[in-house]
């Protein structure tokens, strides 16, 4: 088995053939439960990934979307399609995606969100991620609609050397086709 190297690209520079290996390893890993909305999700921002020469390892990418709390509405980096192939986890993989995207959160980015899945949610609060406490909500297409099965799930980072915005209170996150979150 040949050495496990971590690679970044925005999603423009990923060729047709590359964006079908990661959306067809996406479909494996999450068991066929991965939407095409799932994917449009991922499009459009940074994506890192993991390979050796047995294919892709690992996956995740960060895209930008507009969360307004308190009246102030942040440009954030929200984290999507983080997988592992099941026989690889455990190995740190996940945690070199994820160094890889919150680099780009904090470059970039007010704070980092995400939406964790209940195998995903320990890799993200052992790397410093926290439950935001407060609601979630979504700007929909007539007004703001609470989105209570995603409290609890919702995960921010701060950026280095940013805070994140004070007190609970509740993100409304942009709409999206799809899963919202």
């Amino acid at each position: 088995m040949t050495e496990a190297i971590l690679r970044t690209a925005h999603t423009c520079r990923l060729s047709p053939a590359a964006l079908d290996e990661i959306r067809a390893f996406l479909d494996t890993v999450f068991e066929g439960d991965f939407s095409d909305d799932d994917w449009d999700h991922g499009l459009g921002g940074i994506h890192a990934w993991v390979r050796d020469s047995s294919g892709l390892l690992a996956h995740g990418s960060v895209v930008q979307r507009r969360v307004v709390h308190l009246g102030r509405s942040y440009r954030i980096g929200y984290v999507e399609a983080v997988a592992v192939r099941a026989d690889r986890r455990r190995e740190g993989l996940g945690g070199r995606v994820m160094a890889a995207l919150e680099e780009v959160v904090d470059g970039a980015y007010a704070f980092g969100a995400l939406s964790a899945s209940d195998a995903g949610a320990s890799l993200y609060a052992g790397r410093g991620w926290r439950v935001w406490p407060g609601r979630i909500a979504v700007q929909a297409r007539y007004g703001v609609e609470r989105l209570p099965d995603e409290e609890g799930s919702t995960y921010v980072r701060g950026a280095a050397g940013r805070e994140l915005p004070v007190g609970s209170g509740t993100l409304v996150f942009d709409w999206r086709d799809g899963d919202v979150m």
